[in-house]
């Protein structure tokens, strides 16, 4: 069962001298170990993005640099009235943002618009402050020992090529403070997922994402983006153990309708995705434009690990989107 992916086990440069790809950082990881040591301007994408579910709330928090702009924001969902909170700032040339080279390293923070993001990173954890207009966030996600994250290079050749960390089902705890009040975030019944991103991107692109998790059990599945590159970015989590899946899926869901219920199959996975709110984004600048989906739900069905066995899905909290960028 175990995937045809290489895994990469020892730190490894994203790019040669030049800036091309580095033909040994094509793989992947149960650990960040690649420096994305991105050279050139105009086609580098950088950012830090967050999800973070509670039983109460849906937040996320996103620091990005694309060179020629910073685009950063902070989105909250009260899950019981459906009332969003979205703040979203563009900053010429990216100036201010800082996005270190190594996922769990460093401090990532921007700054613009009335938004403010800070993201320190240790080996023991991560600590998250943004401040939005109405909006207040300071979180801590720790790193259990042995905690495993998927780490995968995506080549669609030597000039184009993106390294992501999806680390899903962390554990968090803090506070949300809204005009309406604060709120704890507790580890007892609230998860992180971090989507790390580092590389040089096609000019048009369009992908699929889905994050959910649980207790003792997560999900990470990708679609689209990745097909013919050789790699994919599927695992399933189970105690904390990641098992990599090499195939790429099927997505089905209804682009009319986006709020039916999602279908991703594969040879180790069988997942329903059932959406309770939907989450828009458009921009339309010319040359730049960019439409999402992303909806928030539970999933249902199995997913099978590297020695066979089924794994249930059922009950597990998160989010799938389809992304169409011209960027």
């Amino acid at each position: 069962m175990r995937t045809h992916e290489r895994e990469i086990t020892v730190p490894v440069d994203l790019c040669l001298p030049d800036g091309r790809l580095n033909p040994e950082a094509v793989g992947w990881t149960r650990r960040p170990l690649h420096r994305a040591n991105l050279r050139g301007w105009g086609r580098a994408k950088r950012w830090e993005y967050w999800g973070i579910v509670t039983p109460s709330h849906i937040v996320g928090i996103v620091a990005s640099s694309l060179d020629y702009a910073g685009l950063h924001g902070v989105y909250v969902l009260d899950r019981a009235t459906g009332t969003e909170i979205s703040e979203d700032v563009v900053v010429p040339l990216a100036r201010g943002a800082v996005l270190p080279e190594r996922s769990g390293e460093g401090t990532a923070s921007v700054r613009g618009g009335g938004v403010t993001i800070e993201i320190g990173q240790r080996p023991e954890g991560t600590a998250l402050r943004a401040v939005a207009p109405g909006v207040e966030l300071e979180l801590e996600m720790p790193l259990p020992e042995g905690h495993e994250s998927l780490g995968v290079v995506i080549p669609w050749g030597d000039n184009r090529f993106q390294y992501t960390v999806k680390d899903v089902g962390r554990p968090v705890r803090g506070r949300l403070k809204l005009e309406s009040g604060e709120h704890e975030v507790s580890e007892e019944d609230s998860f992180a997922v971090l989507d790390h991103g580092r590389g040089k991107w096609p000019y048009a692109i369009t992908w699929n994402w889905a994050a959910g998790s649980g207790p003792g059990r997560a999900i990470q599945l990708g679609g689209k983006w990745t097909a013919g590159t050789g790699m994919t970015e599927n695992a399933l989590f189970a105690a904390g153990r990641l098992h990599k899946i090499g195939d790429e899926l099927e997505w089905s869901y209804d682009r009319a309708d986006w709020l039916r219920p999602w279908r991703i199959t594969g040879s180790r996975v069988e997942a329903e995705f059932h959406p309770f709110h939907e989450k828009r984004a458009r921009t339309d600048l010319g040359v730049v434009a960019n439409e999402t989906h992303q909806c928030f739900g539970c999933f249902t069905g199995r997913a099978r690990t590297d020695d066979g066995e089924w794994i249930d899905l059922d009950g597990l909290t998160g989010w799938a989107e389809e992304a169409r960028n011209r960027w």
